[in-house]
Formats: structure tokens, sequence, C-alpha cells
């Protein structure tokens, strides 16, 4: 029980912090789905890479928020990665930069 406490406030002080202060925490929540669900299906769904390439804290040392916001929000000409405007505003996308640089999903 006490690790599971410990895990739990662990995942509750690393979770980004745009989403505290901007988004709802069902929001939160369903943005950190959709990371596992809809960028899984590509970056793998440990984000280890797949058709995509990794995105763990790891693999995106040196990125910055807003370069990675911009990415999820515009995707990559000529590769696999789509563009994500049509669905996801620019918080959104800033907030999924955050978590992926924050927390390993």
């Amino acid at each position: 029980m006490a690790r599971a406490v410990a895990l739990l406030a662990i995942f509750v002080l690393a979770a980004p912090s745009v989403g505290a202060e901007a988004l709802p925490q069902a929001e939160q929540d369903r943005l950190a789905h959709f990371v596992q669900q809809d960028c899984g299906s590509c970056h793998g769904l440990k984000m280890t890479g797949g058709l995509g390439s990794a995105i763990t804290p790891e693999a995106l040392e040196g990125h910055t928020v807003d370069g990675l916001t911009s990415i999820i929000l515009d995707g990559i000409p000529g590769t696999a990665m789509p563009p994500w405007r049509p669905l996801l505003t620019e918080i959104e996308a800033q907030w999924i930069a955050e978590y992926l640089l924050e927390v390993s999903p």
C-alpha cells in the first residue's frame, strides 16, 4: 500500500506544469490516453519506437517544449508524422510536449 501511494505521489509531482495550471484533470487524463493510443500506434506503446522514432524523455533529450509543440501541431513533411493541428489546440500540444519530456508513459 505504501509503495502504491509513493508511486502515485511521484506521478502527480512529475505531471507537466502546463496541464496543472491550464487543463482540468479530466483533460490531462484524455491527453495521456491520446499519447498512449494515438502516438503509440506509430511510436510504439512504450514510446520506444516503431514506424516513428522513440519519444521517451531520454530520446527527446535536447528538444524544447516549443520545438516539440510545433512538431506535434505541424507534423514533419516527408515523414509519417502527421500534423495534429486540426485535432489539438496549441495548449493541448504543449501539454503533450511537456508530458513526453517529463513523464515516461
